[in-house]
């Protein structure tokens, strides 16, 4: 991007029994657009005594997008819905007013070694929507817009870009792209981004303005019309962003709202465990965090 403004490197942190690398929030730039939330989950290998598994945990105000590269997790929410998450879909779970949900090993592979790398990614809700009732949508890979230009691989994740979009069933103006390519060449997006737009760099490398940006690296544009740069050979890239919204966004651990006090409703909620419960996965949760360290 010849505009870089900010560069945020991964930082560390725990999800339970499992590490991730975090990329928003961060000080300087709490959301990109209404991306307000990135994790980098591995890639790492589990061992056949080892397993996924996030215990159900709230979650209001936000919509979550898992996309995977490698690895396998079986999704269930209050919702009733029960899926396996597998590479290339996209599972987009919107929790409006309240929702609870789990992250666990599938049952077939829980006593194999397994491969996880992926994002898990929340965007937040428009204000009048932050109170929708939940919903969630699975979209298969096949169904993921993807086209090449070149050598360049194109997919649009989610949103709408290049007078395509995605299925996925959005609720504000947001794109989120991954662009492959096997040789070097310059990227130029021109004006076919809008609001704020992020790179994350998974794997590869690319040049700004005679500067080299490597994995691990999220880039934020001063301008996301003004967006061209060099890809290197082997390398694989997400562009993400979208319109800003005009209201501040607060984050108390699961919880997502422009309101305070659905926050603190919402924490109260859990702590009194009054919120739905998974059927099938009853028994354990994720208690509220002493300290909240987002």
């Amino acid at each position: 991007m010849s505009n870089i403004k900010l560069i945020i490197e991964e930082r560390a942190a725990n999800i339970g029994k499992f590490m991730v690398g975090r990329l928003l929030p961060f000080r300087q730039k709490r959301m990109v657009g209404p991306f307000i939330y990135i994790d980098h989950m591995g890639p790492v290998k589990l061992n056949e005594r080892q397993n996924f598994d996030v215990l159900p945990h709230p979650h209001i105000g936000l919509s979550t997008l898992t996309f995977l590269f490698e690895g396998s997790i079986m999704h269930r929410d209050t919702l009733g819905n029960e899926i396996e998450i597998k590479p290339g879909a996209v599972n987009w779970m919107t929790a409006g007013k309240g929702i609870v949900h789990s992250e666990r090993t599938p049952e077939y592979l829980r006593d194999s070694p397994l491969y996880m790398h992926g994002l898990q990614i929340w965007v937040a809700l428009p204000k009048y929507l932050e109170q929708m009732d939940p919903q969630f949508s699975h979209i298969e890979e096949k169904d993921i817009p993807s086209w090449e230009e070149g050598d360049l691989q194109f997919k649009l994740v989610a949103g709408e870009a290049f007078g395509k979009k995605s299925p996925v069933p959005v609720f504000s103006k947001l794109f989120m792209l991954e662009i492959k390519s096997k040789t070097k060449q310059v990227v130029n997006i021109g004006n076919e981004l809008y609001g704020e737009a992020g790179l994350y760099i998974l794997n590869g490398a690319i040049e700004s303005e005679g500067n080299i940006y490597e994995p691990k690296q999220l880039l934020v544009a001063k301008d996301s019309s003004l967006c061209e740069f060099t890809i290197q050979e082997n390398s694989t890239i997400y562009i993400f962003g979208g319109e800003p919204f005009p209201e501040e966004r607060f984050i108390d651990w699961n919880f997502v709202s422009s309101d305070k006090e659905l926050i603190g409703q919402a924490k109260q909620k859990w702590k009194d465990q009054a919120f739905d419960k998974i059927k099938g996965d009853e028994t354990e949760y994720i208690p509220y965090p002493t300290f909240n360290r987002k």
